[in-house]
């Protein structure tokens, strides 16, 4: 019974957190805030519902599982956002004149 609330109110919590993601990528105004929106609470989200799952499904196999995908989550979330950072700082700098293309394409190199 106790796990049942318990896990209710992860799932709630993530889902609340996902839906402010989703929220704050459509309302921010630029690149680096709207990345900013959609890794952070996002991943925390996804990771307080599959706690709540986790917690839910007790001692199944599927946990295994549960645990797999939240640790992909959290090693690809960091990745993704920091590849999209870089990419949309160097695109600004090339607009502003500061830096060339042949630069940026020697910097992915690197």
């Amino acid at each position: 019974m106790i796990i049942d609330i318990v896990s209710g109110v992860l799932m709630f919590l993530g889902s609340a957190l996902a839906l402010t993601a989703a929220i704050g990528i459509l309302r921010f105004p630029d690149t680096l805030s709207r990345m900013h929106a959609a890794t952070k609470p996002q991943t925390l989200g996804l990771l307080l519902l599959l706690l709540g799952a986790m917690l839910r499904l007790g001692h199944n196999v599927d946990v295994g599982m549960l645990i797999l995908a939240s640790l992909f989550a959290l090693m690809t979330a960091p990745v993704v956002a920091h590849r999209i950072g870089r990419l949309v700082y160097q695109e600004q700098r090339a607009r502003d004149g500061l830096i060339d293309r042949a630069d940026m394409e020697a910097g992915d190199r690197d």
